[in-house]
């Protein structure tokens, strides 16, 4: 298998660090607000904005549902009491249940159904995050990597909804080795990730390919502007397979950005050359 590009995981650190500190300074904050799932990518950038603030202006939540596991939750107290962040811990369970009793309608069309009951726990979370934020006066960090941002692999205004994104441009396989230097567990670093949507989920069963695999096929399609079969071949997978995650990218593009405002006085020409398709499987 082809390598990505050579990745200096210390100088990246480094980088992130003034980044994160830069942007609590421009927005005269006194820190940052982080969920903590127990996975990798919550856990790197809970340990970066620690190195880049201290730890008395990064705040933790660890934010379960029901079908969150007994590891995740495990894992995010292992990395509160390691990195010595002030932490809450709020079971949103209550919360979602009410709030499905409340929208309950046997008139509600059940095609997406579920669906949307599974995006609106990252929603909850997001509404708790941002409440904390403006009590503390900090900003939301996000734990999104770039493999995640492409494929549009977040719910919008759920996990999406944050104000930095320090580990946005990073694919997974870069976000194991800032782990691996900044020391995280290897019980984090090894566990097959999961968004806990429901029981037994993992992203990669979700996704139908392995995270090294996607990685590269991102970064030979969005980096390396390989044609589709060309990828396939390289990576030894069917062209279909290409076709379908440069599909999720293209589909994901609406998450990526802000609402589109119509213009008053003019119309831009750009705009009617332009899709802005929204698709609801990609809430």
């Amino acid at each position: 298998m082809i390598d990505l590009p050579d990745f200096d995981a210390k100088e990246f650190i480094m980088r992130a660090c003034t980044f994160i500190k830069n942007k609590v300074e421009e927005s005269n904050s006194d820190g940052v607000v982080v969920g903590l799932s127990g996975g990798i990518d919550s856990t790197v950038v809970a340990a970066l904005a620690v190195k880049a603030l201290g730890s008395s202006h990064v705040r933790g939540y660890i934010l379960p549902s029901l079908t969150t596991s007994d590891q995740d939750l495990f894992d995010a107290k292992l990395i509160k009491e390691g990195l010595d962040i002030e932490t809450e811990y709020i079971s949103i369970a209550d919360v979602y249940d009410q709030f499905l009793k409340t929208c309950e309608n046997d008139d509600l069309p059940q095609k997406n159904k579920s669906l949307a009951s599974a995006n609106l726990k990252p929603r909850i979370r997001m509404t708790l995050l941002y409440y904390y934020a403006s009590i503390y006066n900090s900003l939301v960090i996000g734990t999104g990597n770039k493999t995640e941002l492409q494929i549009g692999y977040f719910t919008k205004y759920g996990d999406g909804g944050v104000d930095l994104l320090p580990i946005g441009d990073l694919y997974k396989e870069d976000v194991r080795k800032v782990a691996i230097e900044l020391g995280v567990p290897d019980s984090i670093i090894n566990k097959a990730p999961t968004a806990g949507l429901w029981p037994g989920q993992t992203d990669e069963s979700e996704l139908g390919m392995t995270y090294p695999i996607l990685d590269r096929v991102l970064y030979l399609y969005l980096e390396k502007n390989y044609d589709l079969d060309y990828i396939a071949d390289i990576l030894e997978i069917p062209s279909s397979e290409v076709e379908r995650i440069v599909n999720m990218v293209h589909n994901a593009e609406h998450k990526r950005q802000m609402a589109p405002i119509c213009n008053k006085f003019e119309f831009n020409d750009d705009e009617d050359d332009e899709e802005f398709n929204v698709y609801v499987d990609d809430y």
